[in-house]
């Protein structure tokens, strides 16, 4: 198994409910329909570690059978949907977006 981690930042506080809105009924329906996911889980982080802030406003997880399964997604129009979706949310709200991918360590 493969998996795809997007972390965002937080919008400003007024753009708090926009951006969730935009979030919840545009990028992720967006982001779930690439061909290939497994499964998408996203997260609005509220707390760090041990009471700690935590450095990320939203994670969202993209699980895909094998790296090669998500490289071949990334070349679908879905994917650039995706990623166009994205931009334009950078754009509107002046939030980050940090993209990381890797294997998961099965029974570890």
């Amino acid at each position: 198994m493969y998996k795809l981690y997007a972390y965002w930042s937080a919008p400003k506080p007024e753009d708090v409910d926009a951006f969730e809105e935009y979030y919840r009924t545009t990028h992720v329906p967006r982001a779930a329909a690439v061909p290939g996911l497994e499964d998408i889980v996203t997260t609005r982080t509220s707390d760090g570690f041990e009471g700690g802030a935590t450095p990320h406003y939203r994670v969202a997880e993209m699980t895909f059978a094998s790296k090669e399964a998500m490289a071949q997604s990334a070349q679908s129009p879905e994917w650039a949907e995706m990623r166009q979706c994205s931009g334009d949310i950078i754009g509107r709200f002046g939030v980050s977006l940090t993209v990381e991918s890797g294997e998961i360590d099965a029974g570890a």
